[in-house]
């Protein structure tokens, strides 16, 4: 039994970690700068494959956000149930907002697509609307779908503080890293702050913390608690 139980938890260490990566490399690959930029209007239509492969890769996405938590499930709720269930929930939470992202950035390329067939007609009327649509976007990709899933990393993070199942100075990474993404997306959702260099700064301690516990998991996995 303890066999089984050991392999079983290196095998969702394993898991965890290379789901951490896809994370990072999938979030990474869902920017679509097009968006992003002044002439988003023009931009997007002109290039819809950028456009449909961010799409794609923020859908991947939701494996990482989804399932890191789902997987320490069975783990972590031998430690603390509350936690571990919050975690999962946050997880499933931000699987949701990944959708809705999705979905409104490919409402920002079909309102694209007509702002093209219009031409000079009702200028501002596709200027309102797109830029409502990237509002929202930026709104839920940033602030509704980076807590949820920061808030996923933090329930989990504390009973590995806990527990030790993984080194203690990882965890504390991960609850500082944690904090001062969470103090990001709300002051970005403030508007105290925009997508700047600043926000940025504020999320390089989480992804670092989520890269290394990646490569942990994958060489050392979960330590064994007595």
């Amino acid at each position: 039994m303890l066999g089984k139980s050991t392999n079983s938890g290196r095998r969702s260490a394993l898991i965890t970690g290379v789901l951490l990566i896809v994370g990072l490399v999938t979030g990474i690959l869902s920017v679509v700068p097009v968006i992003d930029g002044a002439n988003y209007l023009i931009e997007a239509s002109t290039n819809e494959n950028q456009v449909r492969i961010g799409a794609f890769f923020q859908l991947l996405m939701i494996a990482a956000y989804v399932g890191i938590p789902i997987i320490l499930y069975p783990i972590l709720s031998k430690h603390h149930k509350g936690l571990a269930l919050g975690s999962a929930a946050f997880g499933i939470i931000s699987g949701v907002f990944i959708i809705i992202g999705v979905i409104i950035l490919l409402l920002l390329l079909t309102v694209s697509h007509e702002f093209a067939k219009a031409g000079t007609l009702n200028v501002s009327y596709f200027q309102t609307l797109g830029g409502l649509l990237r509002e929202g976007r930026d709104l839920v990709n940033h602030v509704a779908t980076t807590l949820a899933f920061v808030l996923a990393m933090l329930l989990f993070t504390c009973i590995f503080y806990q527990t030790k199942l993984v080194p203690r100075w990882l965890s504390v990474l991960g609850l500082t890293g944690s904090a001062l993404s969470i103090l990001a997306s709300l002051l970005f959702m403030l508007r105290f702050i925009g997508l700047d260099s600043t926000y940025m700064m504020l999320n390089i301690l989480i992804a670092l913390q989520q890269l290394v516990l990646a490569i942990w998991l994958i060489i050392k996995g979960f330590n064994r608690v007595e």
